[in-house]
């Protein structure tokens, strides 16, 4: 049997702690805990987080990984609860005065913004839009067409809002400049259950969704660049009801329903087309997601029954310890 020695060219480095910058396929004993470790480039992986306070589907999110924001969805009764993730574990925190579910969401965790959605009791869809400070939401100024199953890009004074059903289903694209919605140029294609991705009102991207055609899943996607939409290359697994994070050049875009099952897929944007990467670990529709293209978070869902789980997704340098077993 050949030795590491043999292979390499040299004996494994004997460390009191790990390094803290190690390279690609670096191995090393640590002398202070007594194990073998390893640093490798990840190309994508979920692992679980901490679950949400409040099971639910049908919700908003925004920020990122380690600092993101959950608010409405559905208990199954619409909920405008809200809760924050610090990365490990998520807090509750002052709910939306309108609680809902279907709704959309931009900005960060303390700078957010709430829009659209469904509220169960009169008046049934809603623009309903409010604005986070870290502390509580305040109602402002309402989108200019109700609707819900939006889909939703930007910050809390430069959002996009696009599509959803009024009903029928809409293309209606509207911008904000942090005091009020103005209408846009319409998507392309018509459609509902949409996600989206981006940084601000001119930039941003339309994924997957409903088109109510037969099959219903699409996988159209459309760039937004502060003028009219255009459309790209599409998801190579067509769907609904998912999620999305990152930006209009580089975004992931998970879970979902294919019309015929939850799914678990993942798909990495570079700009010009996606490409398929590791699944989540649970299946799930109608959940949300924020945060980049290398470091998102999924949480909330149905799987088909309402979910509290979270999962990180992760790329670039990883450290693993060798076991025995």
């Amino acid at each position: 049997m050949s030795t590491y020695k043999q292979i390499h060219g040299t004996n494994i480095d004997v460390l009191s702690s790990d390094p803290a910058n190690p390279v690609d396929g670096q191995v090393w004993y640590n002398s202070t805990s007594n194990t073998v470790k390893a640093n490798f480039i990840n190309p994508g992986s979920w692992s679980t987080g901490g679950d949400l306070n409040t099971a639910r589907n049908q919700l908003a999110g925004c920020g990122i990984q380690t600092a993101a924001l959950a608010f409405g969805g559905n208990l199954p009764s619409a909920t405008g609860a809200t809760e924050s993730y610090d990365g490990t574990s998520w807090t509750e925190l002052n709910d939306l005065n309108t609680a809902r579910i279907t709704l959309a969401g931009a900005g960060t965790q303390t700078s957010a913004l709430a829009f659209g959605g469904f509220v169960p009791t009169l008046p049934g869809r809603t623009g309903a839009t409010e604005s986070w400070n870290g502390t509580s939401w305040t109602e402002l100024n309402d989108l200019n067409t109700v609707r819900n199953w939006l889909g939703g890009a930007g910050t809390q004074t430069s959002a996009l809002a696009f599509g959803g059903i009024i009903p029928p289903p809409t293309g209606q694209t509207e911008s904000w400049n942090g005091t009020s919605w103005t209408e846009v140029n319409d998507l392309n294609t018509v459609r509902v259950f949409l996600t989206g991705a981006g940084t601000d009102n001119t930039a941003a991207l339309g994924i997957g969704g409903d088109d109510s055609g037969t099959p219903p899943a699409v996988g159209q996607t459309e760039s937004w660049n502060g003028t009219s939409w255009t459309e790209v290359n599409d998801l190579n697994t067509a769907r609904y009801q998912l999620a999305g994070a990152g930006t209009q050049t580089a975004a992931l875009a998970f879970g979902g329903d294919d019309s015929t099952a939850d799914l678990a897929n993942t798909e990495s944007w570079n700009g010009t087309s996606w490409t398929e990467v590791n699944d989540l670990n649970i299946a799930r529709e109608a959940l949300a997601g924020d945060g980049t293209q290398t470091s998102a978070l999924a949480f909330g869902g149905g799987t088909p029954s309402i979910t509290a789980a979270t999962e990180e997704w992760n790329v670039g340098p990883q450290t693993i310890t060798f076991t025995d077993s």
